[in-house]
């Protein structure tokens, strides 16, 4: 076996798919004001302090991924072009061979990037709805921000589990203990392991 994520990450993971997964179910709630969702949480007043509250959890965990995650994502060569032209892949109905992944493939950094820039707009655009009182421009612009932001966040959060999961079988280990098999990294992750000596 090789680590691939410390417990750190897990732990972190959890905490912020955890606190998505409860801001899209009460922010779902909130857009098409559906009551009983609304009496799940026992009142609309109840719900609105889980989702607040809950928002500033995803921040803080958002903001602990950059430690983890920003650098590979910002760091791109000649395979991770090879790979967007060819779309990792998944256009194809021939199979192909993708060009040789370090730790993370090119998909992985670009949905981060993704997650980090539309969580850093949900975020900023909530706390200015839930703290800024009397600007009704802002107001009006920060519902806005978030909505967008709220609609990328419910196609591309199930999108991400599908991948890490039914599509790609055994993935999902590296979130629960944190380790793969080394044949399954080597073919994964060749540049990787290359890097850390283990082809």
């Amino acid at each position: 076996m090789v680590r691939k994520a410390s417990v750190e990450e897990i732990i972190n993971h959890w905490i912020l798919a955890g606190s998505c997964i409860l801001l899209i179910i009460t922010g779902y709630g909130f857009l098409f004001k559906i009551e009983p969702m609304y009496a799940l949480f026992g009142s609309n007043m109840t719900m609105k302090i889980v989702h607040n509250w809950t928002g500033v959890v995803f921040s803080a965990s958002l903001f602990a991924t950059l430690f983890n995650y920003l650098h590979e994502a910002l760091t791109y060569d000649a395979d991770d072009w090879a790979w967007i032209k060819m779309g990792g892949g998944y256009l194809s109905k021939k199979q192909t061979v993708a060009p040789p992944m370090g730790r993370f493939n090119t998909g992985q950094k670009l949905y981060y990037l993704v997650i980090l820039l539309a969580g850093i707009v949900i975020s900023a655009s909530g706390f200015s709805i839930w703290l800024v009182q009397g600007n009704r421009s802002l107001t009006l612009a920060s519902h806005l921000m978030h909505n967008m932001a709220f609609v990328l966040f419910v196609m591309a959060v199930p999108a991400h589990a599908y991948l890490g999961t039914l599509a790609n079988p055994g993935l999902l280990r590296i979130m629960i203990n944190g380790t793969v098999p080394l044949e399954v990294a080597k073919k994964r992750y060749p540049k990787w392991m290359k890097e850390i000596g283990k082809m």
